[in-house]
């Protein structure tokens, strides 16, 4: 067991975590971020995604004493008026909603990293991400949308 400090959604703690336990487990359990859910347990669907300076990490693989210091966001931890978020529930971009958490964090990367993506690369980024219900064409809509929202919204700050 080990002490480390982690930053999730705003609210930063100490806590003992064993050298093998999960990340995925940690938010759960001590900051109670549902969001994060375990699907394949291999790191290869995605719904356990969550960022880490605004990197997506699969938590189901990652160990939390690696991320001693870090400040971790999650769907949770998102404002009220996100507009991913929102362009997810305009869009449509849903059925069972499992996997949407993981989706709109890797939508908020993909936005932090490029801020007007082409359809190719909205395509290329979330390759690692599985929606069973086949939502894609809804979720590349919802995350096209809140790009250009989203750079309305720069506009008009800067204007």
């Amino acid at each position: 067991m080990r002490e480390i400090e982690l930053k999730v959604n705003g609210l930063r703690r100490k806590l003992g975590v064993a050298d093998d336990e999960l990340l995925l487990d940690v938010l759960r359990r001590e900051f109670g971020t549902t969001s994060v859910r375990e699907g394949c347990g291999v790191g290869a669907c995605g719904a356990c995604t969550a960022l880490v300076s605004g990197k997506s990490v699969s938590t189901c693989l990652s160990r939390a004493a690696r991320f001693d210091g870090a400040e971790i966001t999650t769907a949770d931890g998102l404002p009220a008026d996100d507009e991913v978020v929102d362009e997810f529930v305009a869009n449509r971009a849903m059925q069972c909603g499992y996997c949407i958490p993981g989706f709109v964090m890797m939508a908020h990367e993909l936005l932090g990293e490029n801020p007007q993506p082409t359809d190719e690369e909205v395509v290329e980024h979330l390759e690692g991400n599985i929606c069973r219900c086949g939502t894609y064409s809804e979720i590349h809509a919802a995350i096209k949308a809140a790009a250009t929202r989203r750079a309305a919204k720069n506009e008009r700050a800067t204007a």
